[in-house]
């Protein structure tokens, strides 16, 4: 058997990575888009609006806590859960770095790096 090959990965792209897989979870991205909706909910509001058990939601809530993406205060018997809005921007930075486009504006994007021939020819206009 091959001996399995690992990335070096500095400790910022760990932490990227990690918050890649929470957010690569169809439920934890319906909690993600739950929280950006409300703002602020506990457990079992977010249970209501998910077909899932209450102990599910909450193992989901700890990824996506330990991830760095939300945040949970505990609030007499409940915790409170909110997205965590300075992860939320750290991720939105890293994510620009390492894939190049922090501060290229959108248009450049699609219209200037584009390749002239992509091989699709465009209907004719008549």
């Amino acid at each position: 058997m091959g001996r399995e090959k690992h990335l070096a990965l500095t400790a910022e792209e760990e932490r990227l990575v990690r918050m890649l897989k929470a957010l690569g979870n169809p439920v934890r991205w319906a909690i993600i888009k739950q929280l950006a909706g409300c703002g602020r909910c506990i457990c079992g509001t977010l249970v209501a609006a998910l077909p899932l058990a209450q102990s599910t939601v909450s193992q989901h809530l700890k990824v996506l806590k330990e991830a760095g993406l939300t945040r949970g205060e505990i609030e007499g018997p409940a915790t409170c859960y909110c997205l965590d809005y300075e992860g939320i921007a750290w991720f939105k930075e890293q994510i620009g770095k390492h894939l190049g486009i922090e501060r290229k504006p959108q248009a450049h994007i699609m219209n200037d790096e584009r390749p002239t021939d992509d091989g699709l020819d465009e209907p004719e206009r008549g």
